[in-house]
């Protein structure tokens, strides 16, 4: 077992250029990012923590000279193992720096696919290596200068554990037969990690659809893209996130519930007190004159209904349902024969025989060995 003992902080240019070399150094590394989006609106990248078998180091980025241009190839080199557990995120902060990562492998995806139970980092580390790792910090202003003492032992722990843990996942991986499928996850992970989402644009929320007219569904797209343009807006006025202001949950239980009282509104799920004192009125305002232009027929389709194809929800609903078969004929969770994003690429770009499954990117080639009729003769029937 290698467990490396304190950490260095990495503040000056020199720090990093040392720092740099260790980790070029080594085949395998363990990778996290600390960032103050819980505190502010416009969320800035506060540590980057990388840590070896040997030695970790703690990149201060809010120092202006300390970049990590010089940690760019290294994370780039495809040979080289970098554990980070629970990813997305965090590619999106170093994308966003000039940092792209190959050889990704995400210890939470992993035990994901493997089908464990307890997938925390704090529960990997405790039943792998029977350490405890404080949790109490998650939601801590990773922006403080000084930095205290116990946020730091806390972000070092981070990666302190994570290549021991990473490669126990990835050995047990390999005894289940799963890692090509894993690694092809995390390939996709990566690349699709180029840039944090732009909270300005248009916003996605899950409405309920059965039993919802289509009228009520543009009524209640509407007002909930209405409701995040006006969060947005209050939330930057007040340095706070967005969801701070109004809560994904909230938006949807105004859009779907359209109260017309401010009693009604400050009892629906996940509105707040304050917001409902302070905008309860302009909201209320807001849900009559969209109500209206709907009795017109003057609001638009949702921008998914848009674009909705019956046959390709059709194929995407008989791959889900030929998954589940397979999976249990294999004993492997469904998502390593297919996981949702490669089902919804699948059922999007249609293939007709093998040379264009495999063509599929993330489909690979051990899975057009297990699955390749399988998969197009489940779609063939709504081509």
């Amino acid at each position: 077992m290698s467990i490396p003992e304190g950490a260095a902080d990495v503040t000056t240019a020199s720090e990093v250029a040392h720092a740099a070399a260790a980790v070029s150094a080594v085949n395998d590394f363990a990778v996290d990012v600390e960032a103050d989006a819980m505190h502010h609106f416009h969320s800035r990248l506060c540590w980057v923590q990388v840590g070896t078998e040997r030695e970790i180091f703690l990149f201060d980025t809010l120092i202006p000279e300390v970049r990590l241009d010089s940690l760019a190839a290294a994370f780039a080199n495809p040979a080289k193992t970098k554990f980070f557990h629970a990813a997305m995120g965090d590619l999106q902060y170093l994308a966003e720096v000039g940092i792209r990562v190959k050889g990704l492998f995400d210890t939470h995806r992993a035990v994901t696919l493997l089908g464990w139970q307890k997938v925390g980092l704090a529960d990997l580390v405790l039943e792998k290596l029977g350490k405890v790792l404080a949790k109490e910090h998650q939601q801590s202003d990773f922006s403080l200068r000084p930095f205290p003492p116990e946020l730091r032992a806390y972000i070092a722990d981070d990666v302190r554990y994570l290549v021991e843990v990473g490669r126990s996942v990835r050995e047990a991986c390999v005894t289940a037969d799963i890692l090509e499928e894993v690694e092809l996850d995390c390939a996709r992970i990566a690349d699709e990690a180029a840039e944090r989402p732009d909270v300005n644009g248009p916003y996605r929320f899950k409405l309920p659809t059965q039993n919802v007219s289509n009228e009520q569904q543009r009524l209640a797209y509407a007002l909930a893209q209405w409701l995040h343009r006006l969060r947005l807006q209050l939330a930057e006025a007040e340095d706070i996130p967005m969801g701070r202001m109004l809560s994904n949950t909230a938006i949807v239980s105004i859009a779907t519930k359209l109260p017309k009282a401010i009693r009604e509104l400050g009892r629906l799920e996940g509105v707040r007190g304050a917001f409902t004192r302070q905008y309860g009125e302009q909201v209320l305002q807001q849900i009559v004159s969209l109500s209206e232009q709907s009795v017109k027929g003057a609001l638009p389709d949702p921008d998914d209904k848009k674009e909705r194809d019956p046959k390709k929800r059709r194929r995407g609903e008989a791959l889900t349902e030929w998954r589940k078969q397979a999976a249990v004929k294999r004993k492997v969770t469904p998502s390593v024969v297919l996981p949702n994003p490669l089902i919804e690429d699948l059922a999007a770009l249609n293939p007709g025989d093998n040379e264009e499954l495999v063509a599929v990117p993330y489909f690979g080639a051990k899975r057009l060995a297990l699955y390749g009729p399988e998969v197009l003769a489940a779609m063939k029937p709504h081509r």
